[in-house]
């Protein structure tokens, strides 16, 4: 009999700091940066000029340099931002079509981008040695990256090694990891995917190999390898904080999927009795979620799908029609406005913006920009020449599916 010891648990602090940003009203009216700081997650030190500046200075300082830099300059910005932030962007999207977009765009010399910091990574993964990625804020990091550490991937791949044939393990990370989690899965024939593209990259890898380790969303994880017709028994959960994971040498032979005990801290918000109560408010609402939340969630909903997806599926919706969505509250205020001829309303009727997106404020934003036009280059994102080259490798296996 196999006994499992329980190390020493570690929770990230992105995690802890997700219900900070919670509240009643669903006011998310941007305060200055002085007053953003008592709400007690970590901010990134800042020179003390930028802590007290207007909403509506900023935006003239920010034009400003936008229109100074405009000719060089790529400002990126993800879906989950504040709509103080997404003003100022050049281009809106979800992380991977940004970094694409980036790459596309070698005559930038500067690309902010305005996300978190796994996003910065890939698009200086993406992009020429001669263009820059700098992240506004260094404390907008993601909670589900950072379930998923360099050493505890790199001692569960050694530890299942001892039990497994390593051909027939297949690693594959969600683009919502760092590059380093990326790099082992490079370097060990595994791949990157997207919640666009994940059963594509499940097929890839069965046909490489026999089972696959899935980083670092057991949700997501979860959900597609149903929507492939594996079966519950045949996935297993990691967890990183129990030797072995909590598993026996059974579990792991037995299985085909074993999924990494991660999650994200805003789509793992929404339940079932949520979407019961918008039914029983609304017959006729339609529910739509993301493949992050938990497979009861996804199952009790409609539709389920991508960012990308959501935005396009209400956006062609028929008019009057009604839509409660469970992903970032940010992006679905957003599609409310975008769509006044449907009703848009999120699952949760707590307002909790993704912590970590949310410490993009434009005071940080105004803060990089005058620096570029004073000589100086602040938060420039560099992934190591290591985790580059491997990284690479299983981003490209993605693009090539």
């Amino acid at each position: 009999m196999t006994t499992l010891f329980k190390k020493q648990t570690v929770v990230p602090i992105t995690e802890l700091e997700q219900s900070m940003l919670c509240q009643s009203d669903g006011n998310l009216r941007t305060k200055t940066l002085q007053e953003e700081f008592q709400s007690g997650v970590r901010w990134q030190k800042i020179p003390t000029r930028y802590m007290k500046i207007s909403p509506g200075d900023l935006d003239k300082e920010i034009a400003y340099c936008k229109d100074k830099l405009k000719d060089r300059l790529l400002i990126l910005g993800h879906h989950y931002q504040r709509q103080e932030v997404i003003k100022y962007a050049d281009v809106t999207g979800d992380s991977y079509k940004l970094s694409k977009i980036a790459s596309m765009e070698s005559n930038k010399k500067w690309i902010v981008f305005c996300g978190v910091h796994f996003m910065a990574e890939t698009a200086d993964l993406l992009t020429g040695r001669k263009q820059n990625v700098i992240l506004p804020n260094m404390t907008a990091g993601c909670s589900m990256a950072d379930m998923a550490q360099f050493q505890d991937v790199s001692d569960a791949w050694t530890d299942l090694g001892t039990i497994l044939n390593s051909d027939s393990l297949i690693p594959v990370t969600y683009m919502n990891s760092t590059a380093s989690i990326k790099s082992i899965c490079g370097k060990n024939n595994g791949i990157v995917c997207t919640s666009s593209n994940a059963e594509k990259a499940f097929e890839w890898s069965f046909n490489k190999g026999e089972k696959i380790l899935f980083l670092p969303d057991q949700h997501l994880g979860r959900n597609t390898g149903l929507k492939i017709g594996i079966k519950d028994h045949e996935m297993v959960v990691w967890d990183p904080n129990m030797i072995m994971g909590g598993l026996s040498k059974k579990e792991i032979m037995s299985s085909k999927l074993i999924l990494w005990k991660g999650h994200c801290s805003v789509h793992t918000r929404f339940t079932e009795d949520q979407i019961k109560n918008s039914r029983i408010n609304d017959p006729e609402v339609n529910v739509i979620v993301h493949p992050e939340c938990t497979r009861e969630v996804v199952d009790a909903s409609d539709y389920n799908g991508s960012t990308e997806y959501i935005i396009e599926t209400i956006n062609n919706a028929d008019s009057n029609t009604t839509w409660a969505v469970g992903t970032e509250i940010n992006l679905v205020k957003r599609l409310a406005e975008n769509n006044p001829d449907k009703k848009v309303y999120c699952l949760d009727s707590m307002v909790c913006p993704c912590s970590t997106m949310y410490r993009i404020h434009p005071a940080y934003l105004l803060w990089v920009l005058e620096g570029l036009i004073a000589g100086f280059l602040i938060n420039k994102i560099e992934v190591s020449d290591h985790d580059r080259k491997y990284s690479r490798i299983a981003v490209d296996r993605m693009l090539n599916l």
